[in-house]
């Protein structure tokens, strides 16, 4: 009998309700952590999982309702941990990295009625698995929690140290092209090894 990945029937009630399958906020999110952890134990070396949508004011990024973000908690909460549950129980997280972020934070001040605008100066986005230290927390921001002020780490610095973990030297896979080097941390970026275990 072939397993498809994507067909969860063959999941027990157990492992679904932990995931919030059968809950309408965790359902959606929910099923795609756990069929992440189904394509992880498969082999799969790349899996992204997104909670987004194409709508005027998608999810994370509310700039008029802030409360949302409690929302987007709550659906995204129960799944993320038990899919890192799920990896850790079954040998896997030793050897996956799980990245959790966004481009960009909010920012710790009001915008309009009850919105935050984006902030690039300081965010959190965390590290799990993969080689990575645990319970390891990296820099801070100011007293405020707009601009990283201690041990600040660039997205080159992030995108070096990712590769690092995966196997790969980041410097190595720098290329020409018309007249200017590129590669993937654009031609930047240090390994972090303080977040490595």
């Amino acid at each position: 009998m072939k397993v498809v990945p994507f067909d969860l029937s063959g999941e027990s009630e157990t492992t679904k309700t932990r995931y919030g399958i059968g809950e309408k906020a965790t359902e959606d999110y929910g099923r795609q952590c756990l069929m992440a952890r189904r394509l992880a134990e498969r082999g799969v070396r790349f899996i992204q999982v997104n909670y987004s949508d194409e709508s005027v004011n998608p999810r994370w990024d509310q700039h008029s309702n802030m409360p949302q973000h409690e929302v987007h908690a709550r659906a995204t909460d129960q799944p993320v941990a038990a899919l890192l549950q799920d990896l850790k129980q079954r040998g896997l997280l030793e050897d996956t990295l799980v990245w959790w972020g966004g481009e960009f934070g909010r920012a710790p001040f009001a915008q309009g009625k009850d919105g935050r605008d984006h902030n690039p100066r300081g965010f959190t986005t965390w590290l799990a698995g993969g080689g990575t230290k645990p319970g390891y927390a990296h820099g801070a921001t100011d007293e405020v929690g707009d601009t990283a002020v201690t041990d600040r780490l660039h997205m080159h610095d992030l995108h070096a140290t990712l590769l690092h973990l995966l196997g790969l030297d980041h410097e190595r896979l720098t290329y020409n092209y018309a007249g200017r080097n590129f590669r993937l941390t654009d031609v930047a970026g240090n390994v972090e090894k303080a977040i490595i275990a």
